[in-house]
């Protein structure tokens, strides 16, 4: 129940009313008891008065006051903020599959860590949403169009192949493109829908050759973000012990958080850091809670409006019960 904020607030005028009729009711019960002293014979009063206690005879009246004062309340609209699902978002999930992600420090690899935290994350968003997915390693592709049904999301990351090389900001890129096509078809009167993209990577950029600020490297491509307002919550995957083989040797594929976190800086995003499953899977229960549900003024005059059409309705049963008539 919330008086924070009210959408009609000019009802409360009636409460006027509400204090003329309790002034009304007293002047009447004052009124009633001059008459009753001027009966001087008390022997008779005394045997054709109620039998009941007088006192009881005004509680179907401080019943419908109350009443009165919960009706008006939710007649002026009380609102609250409310935690509601999204109907219209667009997300675009960019995984890397390059070769470091074959990498043993997550068990059983950081892969098949990733495709479990990310199953979850896309059946457990909000119907509404519409997600899609792009994997990365040398080029970026995208797999998953935006759209509502999971089930292709799903199947898309039970197929992730890995590849050489990390061009992040080819990434980015393309998912920006994406959300924009997707903008351009279901926008309406008002406007794109609200877009972000979750990035998850466990490795620095390798294409162009770690080169970030190159004109298609990560953080021009974060900048270009910023500038469609479109934020990029990265997720660093992995640890720093990280090593996989390659041709016979064994390489170091240490997770790269300041990258990553200077991604999110520059669009405007949020930066997390996964060094398990679990603590990845946690990072993803997060983002569907923010981005599956928003949080609005939403009207609270229901709780209100029953409390108010129950105590009439005890006052009309009071007033039947003590004094065999409505109020």
């Amino acid at each position: 129940m919330s008086l924070r904020n009210f959408s009609a607030p000019l009802w409360f005028l009636l409460l006027i009313a509400v204090a003329a009729l309790v002034v009304g009711y007293v002047l009447v019960q004052r009124s009633r008891r001059k008459r009753t002293l001027r009966f001087t014979n008390l022997e008779l009063l005394e045997r054709v008065s109620s039998s009941g206690p007088s006192r009881w005879r005004h509680v179907p009246a401080v019943v419908l006051v109350a009443a009165l004062l919960l009706l008006t309340t939710a007649m002026a609209g009380p609102t609250a903020e409310q935690r509601v699902p999204r109907n219209r978002a667009t997300v675009m999930l960019v995984i890397d599959v390059s070769l470091s992600m074959e990498a043993t420090d997550v068990a059983p690899t950081r892969l098949k860590a990733a495709q479990v935290a990310a199953k979850s994350f896309a059946q457990g968003l909000t119907p509404g949403v519409n997600l899609g997915l792009i994997t990365f390693a040398g080029t970026a592709t995208v797999l998953v169009a935006p759209t509502t049904d999971r089930g292709g999301v799903a199947k898309a990351i039970d197929n992730l192949k890995l590849a050489q090389s990390t061009a992040t900001g080819e990434a980015i890129f393309a998912a920006l493109q994406s959300i924009e096509g997707f903008s351009q078809v279901v926008g309406g009167p008002e406007g794109p829908p609200p877009a972000r993209i979750v990035l998850m990577s466990d490795g620095k950029q390798t294409i162009p050759t770690e080169n970030e600020e190159d004109p298609r490297g990560s953080f021009t491509a974060a900048k270009a973000a910023a500038d469609r307002k479109i934020p990029i919550t990265t997720i660093s995957f992995g640890t720093a012990d990280g090593t996989v083989e390659i041709e016979g040797r064994v390489q170091s594929v240490a997770v790269d958080d300041g990258a990553m976190e200077e991604i999110a800086t520059l669009s405007g995003g949020d930066f997390y850091k996964a060094a398990t499953a679990d603590q990845l899977r946690k990072v993803y229960d997060t983002l569907g809670e923010q981005i599956g549900y928003e949080i609005k003024e939403a009207d609270a005059s229901r709780p209100w409006l029953i409390l108010g059409t129950l105590a009439a309705l005890i006052s009309a049963a009071l007033s039947l019960l003590f004094g065999q008539r409505l109020p």
